[in-house]
């Protein structure tokens, strides 16, 4: 599916035809749809007569392989985590339920990579052509990423990589000279308001906080996520009169709970809720406006009054290291105490 505001994209690459190159990397802000377009490129790839608006017909012999997830020409590279929760989508499974076994990597590993050679070193099976999907790009470590680059120098005849990365910076910078870069910014307000008229639309308190994201919000939605933000929003905005390291406590035992964990809900989510939370306060204590939580104004603008902002800047840096190691917290507890006391001297000036 290819949302209204990749249209005009989609139809350029779908112009560029033959002239398509053999490596592109989608870039932009999650949520926003770049894999569903890379998917949809890589099924008129594959496709043996594509519609006349570009996309695949989904009746010929390659679309029917594709769409059964058996063509053998389609390969795509994901974390063993993401490829878990997409066949357990797929079958109805749930991704929370006991006895799973050991826990998925939430990175690219070598070892696919070197599959990947294995599998293009022989011939393509329906034909001339094969497409591999990297998703995001940047779960790659150094290893990985250069085993990758050596495809990307030198690619098998009739191959095209379709790289898909919400935070470019993080890859290599030969991977990223490799590739024909394309940028996709937050939708107009005016393509999003259209899209929100639709049945699916999700809150409007979601989508401020995905910053606009229609796709971000959605999937937020889907998962029950509403009542996790409204808990936050509760919860931080008391803290500057409550305790910090009881609330860690209260909020160790919530990330564990059935609710946080059937909508996904982690320590690098609740990160990244408060460093937003501290973005807003500190462009309302700047002059600015609120971006991701236009509701509270009327907390937030209370806590300007009671913060600087030198205070609220280093808070908001502090954060940032947080989120560097909140996916692998040695101690979540310390992790939480430390998080929520720095955020307290922020807006309070205390060392509670």
């Amino acid at each position: 599916m290819i949302h209204p505001w990749l249209q005009e994209s989609w139809q350029r690459l779908v112009g560029l035809g033959g002239r398509l190159p053999h490596a592109l990397l989608f870039v932009g802000p999650e949520g926003l749809g770049k894999r569903e377009l890379a998917d949809a490129l890589a099924a008129r790839l594959l496709c043996a007569a594509p519609a006349a608006d570009g996309h695949a017909c989904g009746h010929c012999v390659p679309c029917q392989l594709r769409l059964s997830g058996n063509h053998p020409d389609l390969l795509p590279i994901v974390p063993e985590a993401d490829a878990a929760s997409e066949s357990e989508a797929g079958e109805g499974g749930d991704a929370g339920e006991a006895g799973s076994g050991k826990k998925k990597s939430s990175q690219i590993r070598i070892e696919q990579i070197r599959d990947l050679q294995e599998a293009l070193s022989v011939t393509g099976h329906q034909s001339s052509r094969r497409v591999i999907v990297v998703d995001p790009a940047e779960a790659m470590n150094a290893f990985t990423a250069n085993a990758l680059l050596k495809l990307l120098e030198e690619p098998p005849e009739g191959c095209v990589f379709l790289l898909v990365s919400s935070a470019p910076r993080r890859l290599l910078p030969t991977i990223r000279s490799r590739c024909q870069q394309w940028s996709f910014a937050r939708p107009a307000a005016d393509v999003v308001a259209q899209w929100l008229a639709g049945p699916d639309a999700p809150p409007a308190d979601l989508l401020a906080l995905t910053g606009g994201m229609p796709l971000a919000a959605q999937r937020l939605a889907k998962t029950g996520s509403d009542a996790l933000l409204r808990r936050f929003v509760k919860d931080i905005a008391a803290l500057p009169a409550g305790d910090p390291l009881k609330l860690a406590g209260q909020w160790e035992s919530w990330l564990k709970s059935k609710e946080a964990l059937a909508a996904g809900f982690g320590m690098p989510q609740l990160v990244e809720w408060l460093q937003r939370w501290v973005t807003d306060l500190a462009s309302l204590r700047l002059g600015g406006r609120l971006r991701f939580f236009p509701g509270e104004d009327g907390v937030i603008a209370a806590l300007a009054q009671r913060t600087s902002v030198a205070a609220v800047t280093n808070c908001y840096n502090e954060l940032a290291r947080i989120r560097r190691v909140a996916q692998h917290p040695l101690n979540a507890r310390l992790m939480l105490e430390d998080m929520l006391l720095r955020y307290a001297r922020a807006v309070t000036g205390t060392r509670r």
